[in-house]
């Protein structure tokens, strides 16, 4: 085998790791990122306008956001300085603005790169605003994190934010296919191993590439692998995913609409996702359980009860045993019959009472424990449903008097719902038309 780091490529030292010695030259030689830059995509377009906006490159790691932004100035000519929010403060940024002023006067224009841009508290990324506002800077930040989230509206108003995709299988074959050209020799893997590969690099270019050199490094002459034999000897990548950011919220929400939309497949797959990059399985749990109420509520009553048995049984097992309980409730909230009837209806009750604030229960649902109660009239003209004609004393109103009766809770046609719609409905009718001519009630 060729010694690795004996290569000399254009893009970096002979020294230095692959995914440095192979980095693009030019823009036509950046891999993926085609709606940004195809032949229509937009920083094609921006370019040839001639002019170059200040921008927010948003993505995951090693998707080309450091590459980009450095062809982009030599694209249109301005001078490339690069920072790192992590190792730069305040008067890191005053020194730069400098010199960025300085070069201004000699005609030259400055594109800041600054690399973790969420990295930067409110304050210090205000102090971009009137750089950027004067035309001192055009700023390129990168992050991985959601801009929305982690960058202040007035930075936001003044850039424009692009998303960069993680790469495809085929887009990360490109890479691996430039990388054997670059070394002169294909990589030691059979057909598996080579798709296991892109899957340990999980979409991102940089990982594969590092992984292509621990596949080198670690095989002898003549030697192919299988997958088992790529697993032995690359270091297992954990997934994508970070339980405080944007990744997390993704999949937490891709999971519930799954749910949601009667697809038991994907949202298995979503569980998998978040169980094997480590979610807390209790989490999972305490969300399947809002969905047993919110999604599916009484068109199937079994599904609280049983999600809660799910978290238990969890709880008793622990993982991995009890994942698989999480995956059958999975299931079966997915398949279940869905209705919002109880979500909605619950909704509607909490704005009438923030609405009509507090109301005097009627006397006639009042306890009259004591003698004072009773000459107060509290529960004076109760009627003992039990006692009236069909086990319900329909003329008897449950609301406050000044509120008049409500309909929140409406059965939908599917699941059990359409049972207790069939009940509720006739019911309602009557109850209506029974308190439109009261009967008298009989003293309490």
């Amino acid at each position: 085998m060729a010694d690795l780091f004996a290569v000399e490529t254009e893009g970096g030292a002979a020294d230095s790791p692959l995914a440095d010695q192979l980095r693009p030259r030019t823009l036509d030689d950046v891999i993926g990122q085609r709606h940004l830059l195809g032949p229509d995509g937009t920083l094609r377009r921006m370019i040839a306008s001639g002019r170059l906006g200040s921008l927010i490159l948003w993505g995951p790691p090693g998707t080309g956001k450091t590459t980009i932004a450095r062809l982009l100035a030599d694209a249109v000519g301005y001078r490339f300085k690069q920072i790192s929010a992590v190792f730069s403060g305040v008067a890191d940024l005053k020194k730069v603005f400098e010199e960025a002023r300085f070069e201004r006067l000699s005609g030259h224009k400055t594109l800041l790169f600054v690399d973790e841009i969420h990295r930067f508290n409110r304050a210090q990324q205000d102090g971009f605003l009137p750089v950027m506002e004067d035309g001192t800077v055009v700023l390129i930040g990168a992050t991985t994190e959601n801009p929305s989230f982690e960058l202040n509206a007035a930075l936001l108003s003044r850039a424009q934010v692009l998303r960069l995709n993680s790469f495809s299988p085929d887009e990360l074959e490109q890479m691996a296919q430039r990388a054997e050209a670059a070394l002169g020799q294909k990589l030691p893997l059979d057909d598996d191993a080579r798709a296991g590969l892109y899957e340990l690099a999980d979409g991102d270019g940089r990982a594969l590439l590092g992984l292509v050199e621990e596949v080198f490094a670690a095989t002898k002459p003549d030697e192919v692998l299988d997958k088992a034999g790529l697993l032995q000897v690359v270091q297992r990548r954990a997934p994508l995913y970070d339980k405080k950011q944007d990744g997390h919220y993704n999949l937490i929400s891709a999971l519930h609409k799954t749910v949601r939309g009667s697809d038991p497949d994907a949202a298995l797959y979503y569980l998998a996702r978040m169980l094997v990059a480590g979610e807390d399985p209790l989490f999972l749990a305490r969300r399947l359980i809002r969905m047993a109420s919110e999604d599916i509520g009484m068109a199937d009553p079994q599904a609280l009860p049983l999600a809660i048995a799910a978290r238990d049984a969890y709880e008793m097992l622990g993982s991995p045993e009890g994942e698989l309980a999480l995956a059958q409730l999975t299931i079966y909230l997915a398949s279940a019959a869905k209705s919002n009837a109880v979500y909605v209806a619950f909704n509607a009750a909490r704005h009438d009472v923030r609405e009509h604030g507090t109301q005097d229960v009627p006397l006639h649902l009042r306890n009259a424990p004591t003698r004072l109660m009773k000459r107060l009239g509290y529960g004076k003209g109760y009627q003992y449903d039990h006692d009236a004609e069909g086990g319900i004393a329909l003329d008897q109103s449950g609301f406050p008097d000044s509120m008049g009766e409500r309909v929140y809770y409406r059965p939908v046609e599917r699941g059990l719902e359409i049972k207790l719609k069939e009940k509720l409905d006739p019911l309602r009718e009557a109850r209506k038309a029974a308190q439109k001519t009261p009967l008298k009630r009989k003293p309490g």
